[in-house]
């Protein structure tokens, strides 16, 4: 608990966003028309994904759970979501491993009309004796419809209790989704996604990936934070922003994955961001840091609200009657 609530605080009270190196969105432009043909009332923001229609291709990405701070933070952002009509992703559910009755994980009893709840769970605790049933009793237990699981290994090696055995991993995962009965992504958590995993990524049964790329929060800086390891303390911060930008992770796991779904995520900010990502190929955005700092100040809705209409403005002004028109209509400043 006393980690996941430094998390918290962490990401609350300190400047924990790459400085130097970029999403890489701010290098493309998108195609403006300014005879786009379209009634704005008309446009239609409505996407399919995993088998449900939000109303717009937004996800509250992952973030916490396992302390009543964080219940109360993730109420306020599945409460958010169930209103707008998007997605949530819960944070790692690994206390639920040792308390299935965690009630910070317990959102859908607050929003019962969620239209999408993703678990979450390190794939790595898959060599640490974690088995299906266990994480089929979690995903029960919280109502999800999927699973995300997270790739993390710089976070693990600067973390103070980090598990940094990820030897025969990629095995496991193929036989654990098989077992599982619920649709499953992989996310990386802030180094994105490159061409060498989305590669091994291919040959899992998995339904799509989460690039997660740098230009956001970064796990490998928040540890370093917590670390009193000078070592470790150093290498994280010396490694705060290392891995594959946002836009080129997006594009490459489009390009490996032309028929999964691919969710944007790594320092998403705004309508236009969002607009760049999706345009680029993903399928959804996911964004926490920012979402999860509007919920701190009762303004999630709002900032849900502002993201909406950005991005309905965004279509209008390229001529994009919906959202996957908008795909390709991009190019390099």
């Amino acid at each position: 608990m006393n980690r996941k609530n430094e998390h918290l605080q962490i990401c609350l009270n300190e400047d924990v966003q790459a400085q130097h190196t970029t999403t890489g969105l701010e290098e493309y432009t998108l195609e403006y028309d300014a005879l786009p043909e379209l009634d704005f009332e008309e446009i239609s923001l409505e996407t399919k994904f995993l088998g449900k229609t939000l109303s717009a291709p937004l996800m509250i990405g992952a973030m916490t759970g396992g302390t009543p701070q964080a219940a109360e933070f993730n109420k306020r952002l599945a409460q958010a979501a169930a209103e707008i009509g998007i997605a949530m992703a819960l944070g790692s559910q690994r206390p639920m491993l040792q308390n299935p009755e965690d009630e910070s994980f317990m959102v859908k009893k607050y929003a019962p009309k969620l239209k999408l709840l993703l678990g979450n769970l390190g794939a790595v605790q898959l060599n640490y004796g974690v088995q299906p049933s266990q994480i089929r009793e979690i995903l029960e237990k919280t109502q999800c419809d999927a699973l995300n699981f997270h790739l993390n290994p710089l976070q693990e090696a600067i973390q103070p209790e980090g598990d940094k055995n990820f030897k025969n991993l990629l095995s496991k995962l193929h036989q654990t989704i098989d077992e599982l009965p619920y649709p499953v992504l992989i996310k990386e958590v802030g180094c994105g996604i490159s061409t060498t995993t989305a590669l091994k990524l291919k040959t899992l049964p998995i339904a799509g990936v989460e690039v997660a790329g740098v230009g956001g929060t970064s796990w490998a800086f928040i540890e370093a934070m917590r670390n009193q390891d000078p070592i470790a303390k150093t290498t994280g911060v010396h490694l705060k922003e290392f891995g594959v930008p946002t836009a080129q992770s997006i594009q490459i796991c489009r390009k490996i994955f032309p028929e999964k779904y691919v969710v944007a995520s790594g320092g998403l900010r705004t309508g236009l961001d969002i607009a760049k990502a999706l345009a680029l190929g993903a399928d959804i955005a996911a964004f926490a840091l920012p979402a999860l700092k509007a919920a701190e100040t009762h303004e999630i809705l709002q900032f849900l609200n502002q993201i909406v209409y950005e991005l309905k403005t965004i279509l209008f002004i390229t001529g994009s009657a919906n959202v996957r028109s908008l795909r390709g209509k991009i190019f390099k400043k």
